[in-house]
């Protein structure tokens, strides 16, 4: 039990870590106070650059992907012993890992709890949980960002797609039940985006910008 309190800890320290703030800083903007205000790629790539931006997002998406594999790696026999029951935590830990990513990555404590979206992070543990879902959840992404232009509508269609991509692949059902909530979580976080694609005026990516949009 005290490896899975290790594991939470760790995850969530570095899901916390504000790539997009520093990136920005780094180059004199704060992009929560420019664009969205999300220290998300997508508000990194039209508030500071495309290189920066598509750098925020392999960092954010490594934040997700790295914690969850290592959980996968040295939980496979953790187990929790109460009496004469003993509860397999093989699953459920890196589950319970890829929740405080996604949760860690939006609730920064280095920013005073606040940060990102989770699309990228969130990314990063269905890539760790399941590559073949995973990727074709990355494939989604891609397509829907190509077509439509809008990252907001790309990522939550992904986010739902791949609840579909985990049952497809016959993942254990923990990895289901938090694909499930994590879909949720990252619409939740994008609100303010389905309220801008409701009336029209969510941004499209069409390049980035030294600006705020």
């Amino acid at each position: 039990m005290l490896s899975l309190i290790l594991q939470i800890l760790a995850a969530y320290l570095i899901s916390s870590i504000p790539t997009g703030f520093w990136i920005g800083k780094a180059r004199g903007i704060d992009v929560r106070k420019v664009g969205s205000c999300s220290t998300g790629a997508t508000n990194v790539y039209r508030s500071v650059g495309k290189v920066e931006g598509i750098l925020t997002m392999i960092l954010d998406l490594l934040k997700g992907y790295l914690p969850v594999i290592y959980s996968q790696k040295i939980s496979a026999d953790l187990t929790f012993n109460t009496g004469n029951l003993a509860f397999d935590l093989s699953d459920v830990a890196p589950v319970v890992v890829a929740l405080t990513a996604i949760i860690g990555h939006s609730k920064s404590i280095f920013l005073g709890f606040g940060g990102g979206k989770s699309a990228a992070t969130g990314l990063g543990t269905m890539l760790a949980l399941s590559l073949p879902a995973g990727g074709l959840t990355f494939l989604t992404w891609i397509t829907i960002v190509f077509i439509s232009r809008i990252v907001s509508l790309a990522s939550m269609t992904a986010a739902a797609a791949n609840v579909g991509y985990m049952i497809l692949f016959h993942v254990p059902r923990a990895f289901v039940v938090y694909s499930i909530i994590g879909c949720l979580y990252v619409t939740l976080r994008h609100k303010a985006n389905i309220k801008r694609l409701i009336n029209g005026t969510e941004p499209r990516i069409t390049g980035a910008k030294k600006e705020g949009s």
